[in-house]
């Protein structure tokens, strides 16, 4: 007999985590060895389990799932890593596929279409869902440098130059020329306006 599938589910929402687990445990073929509640608890279960295939939600409290799916991956380099969202924003699709997730889902998926992924990730193959793949195409490569795109999400929230230097271990003057480039390339109106767009876009 073929050993099952060993899943490991990650998603902060409790009662989604576990009606995904109790619908997956229906198929013959897979088996839910873990779950956790954060990409910092994802990571912690990969160092101490046996992972096939690795089913993180995008959104989570402290590491969000593409950074536990960088480090798990470093962990388990054969594991399958499937991303699913509820906010699919166009750069989120490509920072997952540069971190060497192979699949990549809404969470208005079936549990049927999620068990295909599964066992197709887990061979080797890739999904990515049709839909958000052609909104990633359509809204093209940030313009922004990965150290304006931080300076920028960090500005979203409202924080002070002062503060967003600090987190950012910068000098307030770095930070402002990053924000003035950040809004010269967006043709936003100020740092608030451009944050908003690179948001809306999934390019922070």
């Amino acid at each position: 007999m073929i050993a099952p599938i060993r899943i490991l589910l990650a998603d902060d929402e409790q009662l989604i985590r576990t009606a995904l687990a109790q619908l997956l445990e229906l198929e013959d073929d897979l088996t839910v060895v873990a779950q956790a509640g954060s990409g910092d608890e994802a990571v912690a279960v990969a160092r101490a389990r046996e992972l096939d295939v690795a089913v993180l939600d995008l959104q989570m409290p402290g590491t969000d799932g593409i950074s536990a799916a960088e480090q798990l991956l470093r962990i388990h380099p054969g594991c399958g890593v499937v991303i699913v969202t509820g906010h699919g924003r166009p750069g989120h699709l490509k920072r997952a596929l540069t971190a060497g997730v192979r699949g990549f889902l809404p969470k208005t998926t079936s549990a049927a279409t999620l068990a295909a992924v599964v066992r197709s990730v887990h061979a080797g193959g890739r999904y990515v869902d049709p839909e958000l793949s052609a909104e990633a195409i359509a809204a093209g490569d940030s313009p922004l440098t990965p150290r304006e795109a931080d300076v920028l999400e960090l500005a979203a929230d409202g924080a002070p130059v002062d503060e967003i230097a600090r987190r950012a271990s910068l000098s307030p003057g770095t930070v402002r020329n990053y924000l003035s480039s950040a809004v010269t390339k967006l043709g936003a109106a100020n740092r608030h306006d451009a944050a908003a767009t690179a948001r809306r876009l999934g390019w922070i």
